[in-house]
């Protein structure tokens, strides 16, 4: 039927239909997943110099959660919102696991860019928090090896500093939100502007473990309750 129309429509605008052959359906995922190459680069890895993300390999109940905070608009970002707001959360879903079965190797890390007292400082939020200012490490939550936890939180290494410093500016300013109770809000506020450029230092310069996936479990309860967690979880199963 698409065809038939499109095909009037040349015919009223008085086309060559002759010499203007009918674009392919798109019947594949592989298909529908191309304009995200634009800025995730080819097969989700990412640009290694870029600012967008890396999402190939990241949990599917993480992308699945990222994909509707774009659409309902708890994320900003125009392009995103473009791409999944009139799709469903079967489709967006289908999207996730996409990428999330992308087993790729990653390259490695850029030199650090800071001071070795800066990287010292955010060692000690990623692996140790700061009790003193209610600050968890980020291990706690996102895995020892910080290469996140299946099915709903993501690692934190690979990817490059400007994004995780960004993304934790967006929280500490209300730019970037996510389901209540929003842990990482909560996280993010209390971090210092120094403290975030210190742990996106650190984690930016750290080369991948050997085991690139997610942990399967947390190794403890995570310290806060995060509302992206269960519904990643049920919409999963």
């Amino acid at each position: 039927m698409k065809r038939m129309i499109l095909f009037a429509a040349m015919l009223a605008l008085g086309a060559d239909v002759s010499a203007q052959p009918v674009p392919p359906a798109l019947d594949s995922i592989q298909q529908r997943v191309l304009p995200c190459a634009a800025c995730h680069g080819a097969e989700g890895r990412a640009a290694r110099d870029g600012y967008y993300p890396r999402i190939a390999g990241k949990p599917a109940g993480y992308l699945y959660n990222q994909l509707l905070n774009f659409r309902d608009n708890r994320r900003v970002n125009a392009q995103m919102t473009y791409l999944v707001q009139r799709q469903s959360d079967d489709y967006l879903m289908e999207i996730a696991r996409h990428f999330s079965g992308q087993d790729l190797p990653y390259p490695p890390p850029k030199p650090p860019r800071a001071a070795p007292t800066i990287l010292e400082r955010g060692m000690k939020l990623a692996r140790l928090g700061d009790a003193a200012h209610g600050l968890p490490a980020c291990q706690s939550c996102h895995g020892e090896r910080l290469s996140g936890v299946a099915p709903a939180v993501p690692g934190l290494l690979g990817l490059p500093y400007d994004y995780i410093a960004a993304q934790l500016g967006s929280w500490r300013e209300h730019i970037r939100r996510a389901q209540a109770p929003d842990c990482m809000a909560q996280i993010a506020e209390r971090l210092s502007p120094e403290d975030v450029a210190a742990v996106a230092a650190w984690l930016a310069a750290q080369p991948m473990p050997a085991d690139t996936h997610p942990a399967t479990a947390f190794a403890a309860p995570p310290p806060l309750a995060c509302g992206g967690l269960m519904p990643a979880v049920e919409r999963a199963s």
